[in-house]
């Protein structure tokens, strides 16, 4: 699975505002409401699960990396969109680093094998050191949405 099968090049946020977990799921999930791929009506639904999929444990994975994610009826098809807060947030991570780039996944519950290609796409490309210092240097959306296509085409971390 590559980045272009998920993430909604309108949804990307170059410079998340928000300073805490839950502002900054909830600010990502506005991405993917303007990007029209989540519908309002459940945008508030979506948050909360999610919030929920944190109290478990945060998705907070380490490096300056997090990967808030849940599965939603109210989506058809994956979706997903990246955040990056060049400042960091307290996400609860792993490692008990500051968070500076964020995945956020939304998937159909009758979907789980995409929800995993997608994590594990997700996990073998932030190995790279380089596309992660490249993801926290973009300025713009489409800096990021190249980035991507540059890790789905070129595969940074093989």
């Amino acid at each position: 699975m590559k980045f272009a099968d998920f993430v909604s090049p309108r949804a990307i946020r170059p410079e998340l505002a928000a300073d805490d977990k839950e502002g900054v799921i909830r600010e990502m999930a506005q991405g993917l409401l303007e990007a029209e791929v989540i519908v309002e009506s459940e945008l508030e639904g979506i948050v909360r699960a999610i919030m929920k999929r944190e109290e478990l444990g945060s998705t907070g994975i380490g490096r300056g990396v997090a990967v808030p994610h849940t599965k939603h009826a109210s989506v058809k098809k994956l979706v997903g969109t990246v955040g990056v807060s060049s400042s960091g947030v307290d996400f609860e991570s792993l490692d008990g680093e500051l968070v500076q780039l964020f995945f956020l996944l939304v998937s159909p519950p009758d979907r789980p094998s995409d929800h995993l290609r997608a994590l594990e796409n997700i996990s073998r490309q932030l190995r790279d050191e380089s596309f992660c210092k490249f993801l926290k240097a973009a300025s713009t959306a489409g800096e990021i949405q190249q980035l991507l296509e540059e890790a789905d085409n070129n595969g940074f971390g093989r």
